[in-house]
């Protein structure tokens, strides 16, 4: 059974976060970090910061969905605020 990975990437170009999923981790953080994914194209370099795995595709996309919505956001900035803060940056 394959597993699903919901995942942040932190952009090194411009501060912002780029949600995620994929059933291969490895392989999609290789094309983002090659230019070959382009909605990250020009945000490079780019950090993981977060990741979780799931059992189940159909729940890997729902949470994706989640963190790309608003309260996902602030999701994120919560739980990373220790983080953000030692790296200086809003979340």
């Amino acid at each position: 059974m394959p597993y699903h990975y919901v995942y942040v990437l932190r952009s090194g170009e411009d501060g912002t976060n780029y949600v995620g999923c994929t059933n291969n981790l490895k392989r999609r953080l290789d094309e983002h970090s090659s230019g070959k994914s382009f909605s990250t194209r020009n945000k490079r370099p780019l950090q993981l910061i977060y990741s979780e795995i799931y059992l189940n595709q159909q729940d890997a996309f729902t949470r994706e969905k989640f963190l790309k919505s608003g309260w996902g956001k602030n999701y994120i900035r919560r739980i990373l605020q220790n983080w953000f803060r030692s790296k200086n940056l809003g979340g």
